[in-house]
């Protein structure tokens, strides 16, 4: 009899036939929200969307309520599940009209706060410094947000971990022995994975209260976006985008965007880029987030 697994991600629970480790055990109750399953002869996808990844494995995504997992022989599980709580679970979400932006999300004062911005932009090296100063982590790399009836954009929590590259940790002083790299089998890919206590892993929904969007550049600032250039900053930031058309839900995820960017203020952050400008600029980004914060607690 095969065993399962209940976990908890991005406000769903989980039923699985693979561990997820990186998520812990959560107690079942009732059915779940998605069920992970394993069938090593998956050939034909019924009603979904496929997602093969070369050497890894191939994932049917049905009706935002199923991922069936062929694994390739030999492939690493722990590669399995990097791309099972990543792109598969992108493809699902775009499936069941919740918006996942590629972003980092930090609880600042009991409302969140999220950075958006593509690989390489600082995104976790700017969410430890925040973890390292007393702040909660929601989310690292993908962000999932619903709307809730009143219109508010929230913040479901992620996977509770930190995914780092090397001379982020040690630039923090910490060493990266004892955390595992986040690809097994390429030592050229000199990227961790950073549990820590932190880190949020299952927790109620919280309200955003701004999406700040982070850019390289010669001098630091904090800019309001508005118009246009939020929406595109919106459409260019959500995680996977290019998945939006094939999970045939183009207008749920039109219908999210619009609404985040007619709640939420935006922001762009252009940083200098260096770990010595690290604590200064994210010095200035807290007291900004903390004031935008307090705002939108008050007017709750």
């Amino acid at each position: 009899m095969t065993m399962v697994h209940h976990h908890e991600l991005f406000g769903l629970s989980l039923r699985s036939q693979l561990p997820l480790p990186e998520l812990g055990e959560s107690v079942s109750g009732g059915a779940a929200d998605v069920r992970i399953s394993i069938d090593p002869e998956l050939d034909v996808v019924d009603g979904g969307q496929a997602i093969a990844v070369e050497g890894i494995a191939t994932y049917a995504v049905i009706g935002g309520r199923h991922i069936i997992v062929r694994p390739e022989p030999g492939a690493a599980t722990q590669n399995v599940r990097l791309y099972l709580l990543g792109s598969a679970m992108g493809m699902l979400l775009h499936q069941r009209g919740v918006l996942p932006l590629h972003a980092n999300a930090i609880d600042v004062g009991g409302r969140v706060v999220a950075f958006a911005g593509p690989s390489g932009s600082g995104k976790s090296t700017l969410a430890l410094w925040f973890a390292d100063h007393g702040h909660r982590v929601i989310a690292d790399d993908v962000c999932a947000i619903r709307i809730d009836d009143a219109g508010r954009p929230m913040v479901s929590p992620g996977i509770p971990r930190l995914r780092l590259w090397r001379e982020a940790i040690e630039a923090s002083g910490r060493s990266v022995a004892g955390f595992e790299r986040s690809y097994a089998g390429d030592e050229s890919f000199d990227k961790y994975d950073m549990p820590g206590d932190r880190l949020v892993g299952r927790s109620r929904d919280r309200s955003l209260a701004a999406l700040y969007i982070l850019e390289r550049g010669q001098r630091f600032a904090i800019e309001p976006l508005g118009g246009v250039d939020a929406a595109e900053a919106v459409f260019a930031n959500t995680y996977r985008g290019h998945y939006v058309a094939r999970a045939k839900n183009a207008g749920a995820h039109l219908r999210a965007s619009m609404a985040l960017i007619g709640t939420t203020p935006l922001f762009r952050v252009t940083r200098c880029w260096g770990f010595e400008r690290l604590h200064e600029e994210a010095e200035a980004i807290a007291r900004h987030a903390a004031d935008i914060a307090a705002r939108s607690l008050a007017a709750a």
